[in-house]
């Protein structure tokens, strides 16, 4: 684990201990409430969630398989192992495991590191231009009344609009230009930070080698497609965990847009992942908007929070486990393998910038 994730981490989690002290102390929080929420809970709807987090990687496998098809065709399902393995890896070490992924796929399949780095940029940004463009829609098309703050959540919502679009285009340019781009941008971050240039111009060109993965429209929209269809299976996860409190009439009446909401800043407080403290800081940040957003009381929000953890980022974890056991393989070994090979690429691509 990076030093400096180690410390942010910490002070998250040592500002939510302090925070939830100071809320103890204002509105006590009653255990055996929490403990009857989940007892009170539908858990056909947490089966439900959980089923639609499995179908979700078996995408992530397929989209994986097909963006590699032009360079080693392998089986629609094939790649399953390196999703499932890699997300255990995540949600026990950390975002540190982020690279164990293209790592296994790498291994598995015989091509370089580098190629299958390329390949998780471009997931990446195909992940994050889905998810805006569904909450974006989701926002702007709600009705009257059912968003708090409706004026700020639209701005919201044509913010991430702007970016999806904004995104598409860089895509676009970089396909066509992309020597161009990261030279302009090595100079343009240069002047504040030769380093950091550099970075950005080595991020820039594997990028670029990635997107190769996209060669024609077809390829292109069917990767979108795929994405969509992630997401929205995400979401509809993240409704039904949401859904199955019946005991509190904020949760179990809980409207998409909302959701959306909630999903969306789930997101944003998942960047900074570390293990197993990372659980908890998510658990109350994710509690804590339920409370401060949708009036949820802290009992049912925080059952609700950490059920959503469970089911959206945990259920992978025995499964992996299993799956890493029977291929004898280490997660722990390949974090620390992939994260080298990272490095290595990274150097790679700054001696052969052009």
């Amino acid at each position: 684990m990076k030093k400096n994730q180690l410390i942010l981490g910490l002070v998250v989690l040592a500002a939510l201990v302090a925070l939830l002290a100071y809320g103890q102390h204002k509105h006590p929080f009653h255990w055996h409430m929490f403990v009857e929420q989940l007892r009170l809970a539908d858990w056909r709807k947490i089966a439900i969630a959980t089923g639609c987090i499995y179908l979700a990687y078996i995408i992530r496998a397929v989209r994986w398989a097909l963006l590699l098809r032009h360079n080693k065709k392998v089986g629609l399902f094939s790649l399953l192992d390196t999703q499932v393995m890699g997300f255990t890896a995540v949600a026990l070490i950390g975002r540190v495991a982020d690279p164990v992924r293209p790592y296994l796929v790498a291994k598995k399949t015989g091509l370089p590191i580098s190629n299958q780095i390329a390949v998780y940029i471009v997931e990446r940004l195909f992940d994050a231009g889905a998810m805006a463009l569904i909450f974006s829609s989701v926002i702007l098309l709600a009705p009257a009344g059912a968003l708090v703050h409706p004026e700020i959540v639209k701005k919201a919502g044509y913010w991430g609009m702007a970016l999806t679009v904004a995104g598409a285009v860089f895509l676009v340019l970089v396909r066509l230009a992309g020597g161009w781009v990261a030279a302009f941008l090595e100079r343009a971050f240069g002047v504040f930070s030769k380093k950091l240039g550099e970075s950005i111009g080595s991020k820039i060109r594997t990028f670029r080698s990635g997107l190769d993965v996209l060669r024609s429209f077809t390829d292109f929209a069917l990767t979108a497609s795929l994405s969509l269809g992630h997401w929205a299976i995400i979401a509809l996860a993240y409704l039904e965990s949401m859904r199955a409190f019946t005991a509190s009439p904020e949760l179990a009446t809980m409207t998409l847009p909302k959701c959306m909401l909630l999903l969306a800043f789930s997101g944003g407080a998942s960047i900074l992942q570390l293990p197993v403290l990372g659980w908890f800081t998510q658990i109350g940040l994710v509690a804590a908007a339920m409370t401060t957003f949708f009036g949820v009381a802290p009992e049912p929000s925080t059952a609700c929070a950490a059920t959503i953890l469970l089911v959206t980022f945990l259920a992978v974890v025995p499964v992996g486990l299993i799956w890493a056991r029977f291929e004898r393989i280490s997660l722990r070994g390949v974090t620390e393998a992939s994260e080298r090979a990272e490095e290595i690429a990274d150097n790679a691509a700054g001696l052969g910038k052009s």
